[in-house]
């Protein structure tokens, strides 16, 4: 019986569907190092749309509204960009 679910492919196909702008918030993480200063993650990364609940913004502009200015760790500068942009499903177009 293992092989004839095996022989139906997957129940969703990968690739096809409506595109999503802005790239996720643990890609621009990732090209950034901790304890970082918001100045260099503004003056590396700021121009970068990250994906939010309310579409793509900038992360220049959702650094601006926090108080934040120095992330000593990954976790603490992504907690400081969820809590601006809040948490929810990315809309697509």
């Amino acid at each position: 019986m293992a092989d004839d679910e095996e022989d139906e492919g997957p129940v969703v196909e990968l690739g096809d569907g409506p595109a999503v702008e802005g790239v996720p918030l643990a890609q621009v993480t990732s090209r950034l190092h901790f304890g970082i200063e918001r100045s260099e993650i503004v003056r590396r990364e700021g121009d970068t749309a990250i994906r939010t609940p309310d579409g793509p913004r900038d992360l220049s502009d959702v650094l601006a509204e926090s108080d934040e200015t120095y992330f000593p760790t990954r976790q603490e500068f992504e907690s400081t960009v969820r809590a601006v942009v809040g948490t929810g499903p990315v809309p697509t177009e």
